[in-house]
């Protein structure tokens, strides 16, 4: 924690606050960057707040963006650096500004000359790790229930607990995040689940924001695994799962609904062993409906999706089956597989973690060699192509489409045909031209 009164900004962030200052009107930093320098964090970006209207603001720097003119904002933009600039939210008064703002933390402002203004002391918030709302929490959500959501977000990254008032002012307004867009909803989500805390999803269930937000992963709460390779129920799991990969969002999400589809295949044998036949494919559909809902980029659906249709897949320690399973899920995403795998183990009984662990070490370095080496395992690395078919008398459609899957099968199992002659006598011999 940062305890001097002076921050050492950087030049055009004095520059600007001088510019409106030299024009009569004033000017602060405030909100999260105030925080972090007090945290002796690297701000994530610059917020100025001022009296000055945008139309004034636009005529007093060169290069401006419209960001947000209906809520007061304006981009400056200075040595290719982005730097937002908001007239204040209130009666052009910073008091009344920072009164509406959502937590004490990020209610304070900062001014070279002047020091800081903390009317809601949020630098003892800051230095006691705590969250809580600037004035009454009820009174902030109905502003914006998306800080319900938000609050849980920064007890998450900055490792802060939440204030009792906040808590139990979520349970008493949870339904109001219906309200909000589900862009916002996963915004908030992804930075949740990205931090070093997503056991804080815990949060979200108790107070019943889970239930409107992702009803589907609430009942995994209550889906047990009675199954020797497993010690936890399946969103328990599933958590252990995503703290046990790295924080890249894509990887974050496969881990949260790999095992979704669980909670609709559940049965019971005889002996009271709980089995998820097909949990694979609702997984999948769930999770595709999810992410939808969402408003996640058709890529980074494309790229979860597949991980969580493979999620499940055996690969041998052998190059055949390795060659295969690269083939079937993509070379682009085949390492991200392996690491889903890996974070899926360590989430299960840790008894068998070292074999597994082990195992796919020995796929790994399969993978590299075939990489390395460029061995073929997808059909554009075999000798032969769809031209050199149709030049020995197929004709181009479905068959040699065929033709060439089943070469390759032949090539993984045995590379050294890997020759245009041999394929394509292999070819002539096994299946007859179209003329």
């Amino acid at each position: 924690m940062q305890e001097k009164n002076t921050l050492t900004l950087p030049h055009d962030i004095l520059h600007i606050i001088d510019v409106l200052n030299n024009n009569d009107y004033e000017a602060y930093l405030v909100g999260g960057c105030v925080r972090d320098f007090l945290m002796e964090r690297k701000p994530a970006d610059w917020d100025i707040a001022t009296n000055a209207k945008t139309s004034n603001i636009k005529k007093l720097f060169q290069k401006t963006i419209d960001t947000g003119l209906k809520h007061g904002t304006v981009t400056v933009v200075l040595n290719k650096e982005n730097y937002e600039i908001t007239t204040y939210r209130k009666k052009q008064n910073l008091k009344d500004d920072l009164s509406v703002r959502d937590f004490t933390i990020n209610a304070i402002a900062y001014h070279p000359k002047q020091g800081f203004v903390d009317p809601f002391f949020g630098i003892d918030d800051v230095k006691n790790s705590i969250i809580r709302c600037v004035g009454k929490a009820e009174e902030r959500f109905l502003e914006d229930p998306l800080r319900m959501l938000r609050a849980i977000r920064f007890s998450s990254t900055l490792k802060f607990e939440i204030d009792e008032n906040i808590i139990n002012a979520i349970k008493d307004n949870y339904n109001l995040i219906k309200q909000v867009s589900f862009e916002r909803i996963r915004d908030e989500l992804s930075k949740i689940l990205c931090s070093d805390n997503p056991f804080n999803m815990l949060i979200l269930k108790d107070t019943g924001l889970l239930k409107n937000i992702m009803p589907e992963f609430y009942i995994c709460f209550e889906t047990s695994q009675n199954h020797p390779y497993h010690l936890y129920n399946v969103a328990i799991h599933s958590l252990h799962t995503v703290l046990n990969i790295e924080n890249k969002n894509h990887l974050r999400w496969t881990m949260l609904l790999h095992d979704i589809g669980k909670a609709v295949t559940k049965t019971t044998d005889s002996k009271g062993i709980d089995h998820f036949y097909n949990h694979g494919e609702q997984s999948l559909s769930i999770a595709k409906k999810i992410l939808t809902r969402f408003k996640f980029d058709n890529k980074t659906i494309y790229k979860i999706c597949t991980l969580i249709k493979h999620h499940d897949r055996i690969i041998s320690p052998t190059y055949k089956s390795v060659k295969k399973a690269i083939n079937a899920v993509g070379e682009d995403v085949f390492l991200d597989l392996l690491k889903v795998q890996e974070a899926d183990k360590k989430g299960q009984n840790l008894k068998y973690l070292n074999e597994g662990i082990e195992k796919l070490n020995k796929i790994k370095k399969i993978y590299f060699d075939i990489i390395k080496n460029k061995q073929c395992f997808k059909i554009s690395h075999l000798a032969v192509n769809g031209k050199d078919l149709i030049k020995v008398g197929f004709k181009e459609g479905k068959e040699i489409g065929n033709i060439l899957k089943a070469l390759l099968d032949m090539v993984i199992e045995n590379p050294q045909l890997n020759e245009k002659e041999k394929l394509l006598k292999i070819v002539l011999e096994n299946f007859t031209p179209s003329f």
